[in-house]
Protein backbone atom coordinates (compact mmCIF):
# COMPACT_ATOMS: atom_id res chain seq x y z
CA UNK A 1 0.00 0.00 0.00
CA UNK A 2 1.50 3.22 -0.79
CA UNK A 3 2.35 5.36 1.70
CA UNK A 4 -0.88 8.38 2.34
CA UNK A 5 0.20 12.14 2.16
CA UNK A 6 -2.55 14.17 3.62
CA UNK A 7 -3.26 18.13 4.34
CA UNK A 8 -3.90 18.50 8.24
CA UNK A 9 -4.52 22.63 7.71
CA UNK A 10 -5.56 24.64 4.85
CA UNK A 11 -5.79 28.56 5.45
CA UNK A 12 -6.87 31.03 2.28
CA UNK A 13 -7.06 34.65 2.27
CA UNK A 14 -8.88 36.49 -0.64
CA UNK A 15 -9.22 33.26 -2.55
CA UNK A 16 -12.20 33.26 -5.20
CA UNK A 17 -15.27 33.77 -2.48
CA UNK A 18 -13.13 33.63 0.69
CA UNK A 19 -12.10 36.54 2.64
CA UNK A 20 -10.15 34.55 5.28
CA UNK A 21 -10.80 30.41 5.85
CA UNK A 22 -9.31 27.70 7.51
CA UNK A 23 -9.86 24.01 7.58
CA UNK A 24 -8.16 21.76 10.40
CA UNK A 25 -8.06 18.35 8.55
CA UNK A 26 -7.34 14.68 9.94
CA UNK A 27 -6.18 12.11 7.29
CA UNK A 28 -9.53 11.23 6.15
CA UNK A 29 -11.12 12.08 3.07
CA UNK A 30 -12.97 15.08 3.05
CA UNK A 31 -16.81 16.29 2.14
CA UNK A 32 -17.30 19.57 0.97
CA UNK A 33 -21.68 19.79 0.39
CA UNK A 34 -23.83 22.78 -0.07
CA UNK A 35 -25.48 24.28 -2.57
CA UNK A 36 -23.98 25.12 -6.00
CA UNK A 37 -22.23 28.53 -6.23
CA UNK A 38 -21.45 27.91 -2.58
CA UNK A 39 -17.77 27.64 -2.82
CA UNK A 40 -16.79 23.92 -2.82
CA UNK A 41 -14.89 24.07 -6.23
CA UNK A 42 -12.91 26.68 -4.94
CA UNK A 43 -11.88 25.29 -1.66
CA UNK A 44 -10.72 22.13 -4.25
CA UNK A 45 -8.93 24.68 -6.52
CA UNK A 46 -7.14 25.78 -3.82
CA UNK A 47 -5.85 22.40 -3.23
CA UNK A 48 -4.90 22.35 -6.69
CA UNK A 49 -2.65 24.86 -6.39
CA UNK A 50 -0.49 22.85 -4.56
CA UNK A 51 0.88 22.02 -7.91
CA UNK A 52 2.83 22.91 -10.68
CA UNK A 53 0.72 25.47 -13.10
CA UNK A 54 -2.32 27.46 -12.89
CA UNK A 55 -4.68 24.63 -10.90
CA UNK A 56 -7.56 22.69 -11.98
CA UNK A 57 -9.52 26.20 -13.68
CA UNK A 58 -6.34 27.27 -15.16
CA UNK A 59 -7.43 30.72 -13.91
CA UNK A 60 -5.67 33.79 -14.61
CA UNK A 61 -4.49 34.91 -11.32
CA UNK A 62 -6.46 38.21 -11.00
CA UNK A 63 -9.28 35.91 -11.39
CA UNK A 64 -8.12 33.78 -8.59
CA UNK A 65 -7.87 37.40 -6.16
CA UNK A 66 -11.49 38.18 -4.32
CA UNK A 67 -13.06 40.62 -5.96
CA UNK A 68 -12.54 43.76 -4.04
CA UNK A 69 -9.27 42.36 -2.67
CA UNK A 70 -6.16 45.08 -2.61
CA UNK A 71 -3.16 42.49 -2.43
CA UNK A 72 -3.77 38.86 -4.38
CA UNK A 73 -4.77 35.70 -2.65
CA UNK A 74 -2.88 33.36 -0.30
CA UNK A 75 -2.83 29.67 0.43
CA UNK A 76 -1.11 28.30 3.40
CA UNK A 77 -0.97 24.36 3.89
CA UNK A 78 0.39 21.95 6.80
CA UNK A 79 1.22 18.64 5.01
CA UNK A 80 1.97 15.20 6.13
CA UNK A 81 3.78 15.26 2.82
CA UNK A 82 6.38 12.27 1.08
CA UNK A 83 9.42 14.06 2.77
CA UNK A 84 7.81 14.39 6.06
CA UNK A 85 5.88 16.92 8.04
CA UNK A 86 6.12 20.48 5.31
CA UNK A 87 4.51 23.74 5.89
CA UNK A 88 3.59 25.50 1.78
CA UNK A 89 2.72 28.67 1.54
CA UNK A 90 1.57 29.90 -2.15
CA UNK A 91 0.17 33.18 -3.57
CA UNK A 92 -0.03 36.08 -5.78
CA UNK A 93 0.72 40.10 -5.12
CA UNK A 94 -1.76 41.66 -8.21
CA UNK A 95 0.07 44.87 -7.08
CA UNK A 96 3.13 43.61 -8.55
CA UNK A 97 2.69 44.04 -13.03
CA UNK A 98 3.67 40.77 -13.63
CA UNK A 99 1.57 38.72 -10.67
CA UNK A 100 3.88 36.02 -10.51
CA UNK A 101 3.75 33.14 -8.72
CA UNK A 102 5.14 33.25 -4.83
CA UNK A 103 5.92 29.77 -3.80
CA UNK A 104 7.73 28.94 -0.08
CA UNK A 105 8.37 25.71 1.43
CA UNK A 106 9.33 25.65 5.17
CA UNK A 107 9.70 29.20 5.12
CA UNK A 108 12.07 28.96 2.06
CA UNK A 109 11.54 30.21 -0.96
CA UNK A 110 11.01 28.05 -4.01
CA UNK A 111 13.10 28.28 -7.10
CA UNK A 112 10.35 26.68 -9.19
CA UNK A 113 6.78 25.31 -8.42
CA UNK A 114 8.40 21.76 -9.21
CA UNK A 115 9.62 21.33 -6.29
CA UNK A 116 5.92 21.08 -4.78
CA UNK A 117 6.32 17.65 -6.59
CA UNK A 118 9.14 16.25 -3.74
CA UNK A 119 6.11 16.55 -1.23
CA UNK A 120 3.48 16.00 -2.60
CA UNK A 121 0.67 14.92 -5.96
CA UNK A 122 -2.65 16.43 -6.69
CA UNK A 123 -4.85 14.90 -9.13
CA UNK A 124 -8.17 16.34 -10.15
CA UNK A 125 -11.71 15.08 -12.08
CA UNK A 126 -13.97 18.18 -12.84
CA UNK A 127 -16.83 18.15 -14.38
CA UNK A 128 -15.47 20.58 -17.11
CA UNK A 129 -13.44 17.25 -18.38
CA UNK A 130 -16.65 15.63 -19.21
CA UNK A 131 -16.26 16.50 -22.50
CA UNK A 132 -12.97 15.25 -23.26
CA UNK A 133 -13.19 12.19 -25.17
CA UNK A 134 -15.75 14.75 -27.70
CA UNK A 135 -13.46 17.69 -27.76
CA UNK A 136 -10.75 19.12 -29.58
CA UNK A 137 -7.03 17.47 -29.55
CA UNK A 138 -6.48 20.70 -27.71
CA UNK A 139 -7.90 18.90 -24.33
CA UNK A 140 -6.62 15.52 -24.68
CA UNK A 141 -3.25 16.54 -24.87
CA UNK A 142 -3.62 19.14 -21.96
CA UNK A 143 -4.70 16.27 -19.72
CA UNK A 144 -2.29 13.30 -21.11
CA UNK A 145 0.64 15.98 -20.09
CA UNK A 146 -0.87 16.82 -16.75
CA UNK A 147 -0.96 12.38 -16.02
CA UNK A 148 3.12 12.56 -17.59
CA UNK A 149 3.52 15.80 -14.83
CA UNK A 150 2.32 13.46 -11.56
CA UNK A 151 5.64 11.33 -12.44
CA UNK A 152 7.70 13.64 -14.51
CA UNK A 153 7.77 16.95 -13.53
CA UNK A 154 10.66 18.18 -15.80
CA UNK A 155 7.69 17.91 -19.00
CA UNK A 156 6.06 20.99 -18.23
CA UNK A 157 9.63 22.57 -19.01
CA UNK A 158 9.96 20.95 -21.36
CA UNK A 159 6.81 21.62 -22.84
CA UNK A 160 7.19 25.56 -22.23
CA UNK A 161 10.50 25.64 -24.26
CA UNK A 162 9.21 23.50 -26.89
CA UNK A 163 6.34 26.07 -27.10
CA UNK A 164 8.64 29.06 -27.32
CA UNK A 165 11.22 27.59 -29.87
CA UNK A 166 8.55 27.29 -32.14
CA UNK A 167 6.67 30.64 -31.58
CA UNK A 168 10.72 31.99 -32.55
CA UNK A 169 10.47 29.43 -35.70
CA UNK A 170 7.03 30.63 -36.65
CA UNK A 171 8.16 33.98 -36.37
CA UNK A 172 11.22 33.88 -38.41
CA UNK A 173 9.30 31.93 -40.91
CA UNK A 174 6.24 34.63 -41.24
CA UNK A 175 8.80 37.46 -41.49
CA UNK A 176 10.32 35.38 -44.82
CA UNK A 177 13.57 35.56 -42.51
CA UNK A 178 15.27 31.81 -43.82
CA UNK A 179 18.20 31.90 -42.42
CA UNK A 180 19.57 28.80 -42.82
CA UNK A 181 22.03 28.60 -39.84
CA UNK A 182 19.19 30.25 -37.09
CA UNK A 183 16.51 28.33 -38.64
CA UNK A 184 18.47 24.92 -38.08
CA UNK A 185 19.70 25.94 -34.36
CA UNK A 186 15.96 26.54 -33.54
CA UNK A 187 14.65 23.45 -35.17
CA UNK A 188 17.66 21.72 -33.53
CA UNK A 189 15.94 22.34 -30.13
CA UNK A 190 12.90 21.55 -31.35
CA UNK A 191 13.89 18.12 -32.24
CA UNK A 192 15.46 17.58 -29.00
CA UNK A 193 12.71 18.81 -26.51
CA UNK A 194 9.81 17.11 -28.93
CA UNK A 195 10.95 14.10 -28.96
CA UNK A 196 11.77 14.18 -25.45
CA UNK A 197 7.79 15.59 -24.62
CA UNK A 198 6.79 12.55 -27.06
CA UNK A 199 9.08 9.84 -25.42
CA UNK A 200 7.57 10.99 -21.83
CA UNK A 201 3.72 10.47 -23.50
CA UNK A 202 4.57 7.02 -24.84
CA UNK A 203 6.17 6.08 -21.72
CA UNK A 204 3.09 6.99 -19.51
CA UNK A 205 0.81 5.59 -21.65
CA UNK A 206 2.78 1.98 -21.82
CA UNK A 207 2.92 1.82 -17.97
CA UNK A 208 -0.78 3.25 -17.53
CA UNK A 209 -2.13 0.78 -20.48
CA UNK A 210 0.21 -2.01 -18.83
CA UNK A 211 -1.01 -1.43 -15.18
CA UNK A 212 -4.72 -1.45 -16.36
CA UNK A 213 -4.32 -5.23 -18.43
CA UNK A 214 -3.04 -6.46 -15.59
CA UNK A 215 -5.28 -5.47 -13.00
CA UNK A 216 -7.87 -7.52 -13.84
CA UNK A 217 -10.55 -5.89 -11.29
CA UNK A 218 -13.85 -6.41 -11.22
CA UNK A 219 -15.50 -3.03 -10.90
CA UNK A 220 -17.74 -0.67 -12.38
CA UNK A 221 -16.02 1.51 -14.60
CA UNK A 222 -14.89 0.10 -18.02
CA UNK A 223 -11.30 0.41 -18.93
CA UNK A 224 -9.34 2.14 -21.21
CA UNK A 225 -7.27 1.07 -24.37
CA UNK A 226 -4.83 4.14 -25.37
CA UNK A 227 -3.28 5.52 -28.18
CA UNK A 228 -1.34 8.03 -29.59
CA UNK A 229 -1.52 9.62 -33.27
CA UNK A 230 -0.80 12.40 -35.44
CA UNK A 231 3.01 12.59 -34.74
CA UNK A 232 5.53 9.76 -35.80
CA UNK A 233 2.84 7.47 -35.31
CA UNK A 234 4.18 3.71 -34.34
CA UNK A 235 7.74 4.95 -34.64
CA UNK A 236 8.97 5.15 -30.91
CA UNK A 237 10.79 1.97 -30.80
CA UNK A 238 13.50 3.43 -32.44
CA UNK A 239 16.61 5.35 -30.94
CA UNK A 240 15.58 8.83 -29.60
CA UNK A 241 18.75 10.48 -31.91
CA UNK A 242 17.24 8.57 -34.84
CA UNK A 243 14.06 10.10 -33.67
CA UNK A 244 15.51 13.56 -33.52
CA UNK A 245 17.27 13.39 -36.81
CA UNK A 246 14.02 12.40 -38.57
CA UNK A 247 11.88 15.53 -37.03
CA UNK A 248 14.84 17.88 -37.24
CA UNK A 249 14.52 17.17 -41.41
CA UNK A 250 11.27 17.36 -41.44
CA UNK A 251 11.16 20.89 -39.97
CA UNK A 252 13.59 21.76 -42.38
CA UNK A 253 11.84 20.35 -45.26
CA UNK A 254 8.47 22.04 -44.20
CA UNK A 255 9.79 25.40 -43.49
CA UNK A 256 8.07 27.03 -47.03
CA UNK A 257 4.76 24.97 -45.97
CA UNK A 258 4.68 26.26 -42.68
CA UNK A 259 5.31 29.66 -43.85
CA UNK A 260 2.04 29.62 -45.82
CA UNK A 261 0.12 28.10 -43.05
CA UNK A 262 1.12 30.40 -40.69
CA UNK A 263 2.31 27.68 -37.87
CA UNK A 264 4.31 24.37 -37.77
CA UNK A 265 2.20 21.60 -38.99
CA UNK A 266 4.72 18.93 -37.75
CA UNK A 267 5.12 18.22 -34.17
CA UNK A 268 3.92 16.94 -30.07
CA UNK A 269 1.72 19.86 -30.64
CA UNK A 270 -0.24 17.98 -32.98
CA UNK A 271 -0.68 14.73 -31.80
CA UNK A 272 -3.32 13.20 -30.46
CA UNK A 273 -4.95 10.71 -27.48
CA UNK A 274 -6.88 8.04 -28.75
CA UNK A 275 -9.17 6.55 -26.30
CA UNK A 276 -11.40 3.51 -26.86
CA UNK A 277 -13.89 1.17 -24.45
CA UNK A 278 -11.64 -1.67 -23.68
CA UNK A 279 -14.50 -4.39 -22.86
CA UNK A 280 -17.35 -3.02 -25.88
CA UNK A 281 -14.28 -1.90 -28.25
CA UNK A 282 -15.68 1.09 -29.43
CA UNK A 283 -14.19 4.25 -29.18
CA UNK A 284 -14.69 7.00 -26.62
CA UNK A 285 -16.32 9.51 -28.49
CA UNK A 286 -18.51 7.17 -29.88
CA UNK A 287 -20.04 5.81 -26.00
CA UNK A 288 -22.79 7.24 -24.27
CA UNK A 289 -22.51 10.62 -22.54
CA UNK A 290 -22.71 7.80 -19.26
CA UNK A 291 -20.25 5.69 -20.64
CA UNK A 292 -17.83 8.30 -21.75
CA UNK A 293 -18.22 9.47 -17.68
CA UNK A 294 -17.49 6.50 -16.43
CA UNK A 295 -14.46 5.48 -19.06
CA UNK A 296 -12.87 8.85 -17.46
CA UNK A 297 -13.57 7.86 -13.73
CA UNK A 298 -11.82 4.75 -14.48
CA UNK A 299 -8.80 6.05 -16.46
CA UNK A 300 -8.25 8.63 -13.76
CA UNK A 301 -8.24 5.79 -10.69
CA UNK A 302 -5.99 3.65 -12.77
CA UNK A 303 -3.51 6.53 -12.74
CA UNK A 304 -4.32 7.68 -9.06
CA UNK A 305 -2.94 3.69 -8.85
CA UNK A 306 -0.13 3.87 -10.93
CA UNK A 307 1.13 7.47 -9.70
CA UNK A 308 0.98 5.59 -5.88
CA UNK A 309 2.87 2.31 -7.22
CA UNK A 310 5.82 4.67 -8.97
CA UNK A 311 6.08 7.16 -5.86
CA UNK A 312 5.45 4.84 -3.15
CA UNK A 313 3.04 7.63 -1.80
CA UNK A 314 -0.74 8.11 -2.69
CA UNK A 315 -1.77 11.39 -4.62
CA UNK A 316 -4.00 13.58 -3.17
CA UNK A 317 -7.43 12.97 -4.94
CA UNK A 318 -9.88 16.57 -5.76
CA UNK A 319 -13.45 14.28 -7.25
CA UNK A 320 -15.13 17.46 -8.47
CA UNK A 321 -19.04 16.77 -8.18
CA UNK A 322 -18.26 13.24 -8.62
CA UNK A 323 -21.49 11.25 -7.24
CA UNK A 324 -23.60 13.67 -8.61
CA UNK A 325 -24.98 10.99 -11.63
CA UNK A 326 -24.11 7.61 -10.26
CA UNK A 327 -26.72 5.31 -8.62
CA UNK A 328 -26.48 4.39 -5.36
CA UNK A 329 -24.61 0.82 -5.72
CA UNK A 330 -21.91 2.75 -8.14
CA UNK A 331 -21.40 5.38 -5.95
CA UNK A 332 -20.42 2.82 -2.85
CA UNK A 333 -18.42 1.12 -5.42
CA UNK A 334 -16.44 4.18 -6.54
CA UNK A 335 -16.02 4.80 -2.61
CA UNK A 336 -14.19 2.08 -2.24
CA UNK A 337 -12.06 1.89 -4.78
CA UNK A 338 -10.94 5.73 -3.97
CA UNK A 339 -10.44 4.32 -0.37
CA UNK A 340 -8.25 1.69 -1.62
CA UNK A 341 -5.87 3.78 -3.44
CA UNK A 342 -4.44 4.81 0.07
CA UNK A 343 -4.58 8.39 -0.63
CA UNK A 344 -6.91 11.50 0.87
CA UNK A 345 -9.71 12.39 -1.35
CA UNK A 346 -11.83 15.71 -1.42
CA UNK A 347 -15.14 14.78 -2.56
CA UNK A 348 -17.89 17.38 -3.09
CA UNK A 349 -21.26 17.20 -3.71
CA UNK A 350 -24.65 19.13 -3.06
CA UNK A 351 -26.31 16.23 -0.85
CA UNK A 352 -24.71 15.12 2.01
CA UNK A 353 -26.69 12.03 2.00
CA UNK A 354 -25.03 10.96 -1.54
CA UNK A 355 -21.44 10.22 0.62
CA UNK A 356 -23.13 8.19 3.51
CA UNK A 357 -21.72 4.95 1.93
CA UNK A 358 -17.99 6.51 3.01
CA UNK A 359 -19.34 6.31 6.99
CA UNK A 360 -16.53 7.42 9.06
CA UNK A 361 -13.72 7.23 6.54
CA UNK A 362 -14.50 11.14 5.69
CA UNK A 363 -15.13 14.37 7.47
CA UNK A 364 -18.06 16.24 6.56
CA UNK A 365 -18.24 20.11 6.14
CA UNK A 366 -20.76 22.03 5.18
CA UNK A 367 -20.08 24.83 2.70
CA UNK A 368 -22.38 28.17 2.99
CA UNK A 369 -21.54 32.10 1.84
CA UNK A 370 -17.97 32.34 1.66
CA UNK A 371 -17.90 29.71 5.06
CA UNK A 372 -17.51 26.02 6.19
CA UNK A 373 -18.61 24.33 9.21
CA UNK A 374 -18.71 20.59 10.07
Amino acid sequence: MPRKVSLSLLKLTDFRNYAVAALELDDRHVVLTGDNGAGKTNLMEAVSFLSPGRGLRRAAYADVTRVGATNGFSIFTRIDGMQGDVEIGTGVDTTDETAARRLRINGTTAKTADELTDHLRVLWLTPAMDGLFTGGSSDRRRFLDRLVLSLDPAHGRRASDFERAMRGRNKLLSEGRFDPAWLSGIEEQMASLGIAMALARQEMLGLLSRLIEESGEETPFPSASLKLSGFLDDQFDRAAVDLEDQYSGMLRDGRYRDAAAGRTLDGPHRADLLVRHREKEMEAERCSTGEQKALLVGLVLAHARLVGNLTGHAPILLLDEIAAHLDEGRRAALFDLVDGLGGQAFMTGTDRAMFSALGDRAQFLTVAHGGISL
